[in-house]
């Protein structure tokens, strides 16, 4: 079983009286950004003038300054920006203005555990990572409450590394849910395989295969679309409150014996062998490799992908269809 901690065991006395940076303040940064600093820590933010971000951190209260500013006498310094740049901030912008004993903080393990980051021995490297998005870490935090975070520790410079990160989770809420212990590599393989052949890549395949067979068969596609797109929210937020158990209770028989009958028709031993396939890339570097390598030739193969399916049928006749459902306040990009 997982090491858990909670409040008792995370106290925010380690960044009492300490200035904590964030650089970037987008979905992750503007949560933590806010948590900490209505948990009683100083907080300084780095982000680019004339920006979006940078506005909304403004609006919220702060005043945005330069990554080498920011970076400037903190304990801790959270990198919250896109995985794929943070290798070249960090050079550039925050390896120069580090000083020892201070703590580089992550919420994902991407660039240290594949080496894209490499801090020097005299800094700690530690991992917050809420397991849910920013806008949910700060509504929670509100509320009195908060979503669970993992904590892993890959570099313990001055031997308070741990007792860092665990103010962190509990300045953000983290400690009131629990805190999972795990380790860099733990967290990002097992992230990265979830996105890839579950919650992102496997769902959207799974989805758009069920609708363009219905289609190719002669059904409507704005039936198709509701049975294999639109209806997927109501199946997961079942599963989300009583896993599968509690899913299968709530649904019809007839639902449940075509679920427990033909669900493994669709994944199949065959599947089960490219998730391990994808898997081992990912542990080997083969796919963070191939990730950094299209965002540096600019992501040509990214873009013609993402157009390819923002313009299939799919996609087209769900913005008609969401335009008549006013309850789910539709977000077209």
């Amino acid at each position: 079983m997982a090491k858990m901690y909670y409040e008792s065991d995370a106290p925010i006395t380690a960044l009492q009286g300490k200035t904590v940076a964030i650089v970037g303040y987008g979905s992750q940064g503007h949560a933590h950004a806010q948590n900490l600093r209505d948990s009683g820590i100083q907080v300084k933010i780095a982000e680019l003038p004339n920006t979006a971000n940078y506005k909304l951190a403004v609006e919220h209260g702060f005043q945005p300054t330069t990554i080498a500013e920011a970076v400037k006498g903190a304990a801790l310094i959270i990198i919250t920006l896109p995985d794929e740049i943070q290798s070249k901030v960090y050079e550039a912008e925050i390896k120069p203005n580090l000083t020892s004993g201070q703590t580089l903080g992550f919420c994902h393990g991407f660039n240290i555990h594949f080496g894209y980051i490499k801090p020097a021995n005299n800094i700690n490297v530690v991992m917050i990572a809420p397991k849910g998005p920013g806008h949910l870490v700060r509504s929670e935090y509100e509320k009195g409450g908060g979503v669970p975070c993992l904590i892993a520790v890959y570099q313990d410079a001055d031997k308070n590394a741990k007792n860092v990160a665990l103010a962190w989770a509990n300045g953000i809420g983290g400690a009131r849910a629990g805190i999972i212990e795990t380790t860099f590599k733990e967290e990002t393989e097992t992230d990265l395989f979830g996105e890839q052949v579950v919650l992102c890549g496997g769902l959207t395949a799974l989805i758009k295969a069920g609708f363009e067979t219905l289609v190719e068969a002669g059904y409507q596609p704005e039936i198709a679309y509701f049975e294999c797109m639109h209806e997927v929210k109501l199946i997961v937020d079942l599963m989300y409150q009583g896993g599968m158990s509690y899913m299968r209770y709530s649904i019809s028989n007839t639902a449940e014996y075509g679920d427990l009958t033909r669900g493994p028709r669709i994944v199949t031993d065959q599947t089960k062998a490219e998730m391990k396939k994808i898997l081992g890339e990912i542990t080997s570097g083969a796919f963070a490799k191939e990730w950094v390598d299209e965002y540096k030739g600019g992501m040509k193969n990214f873009n013609a992908l993402y157009q390819k399916d923002y313009d299939c049928k799919l996609e087209t006749v769900g913005r008609t269809l969401r335009k008549m459902m006013k309850w789910i306040k539709a977000k077209e990009v």
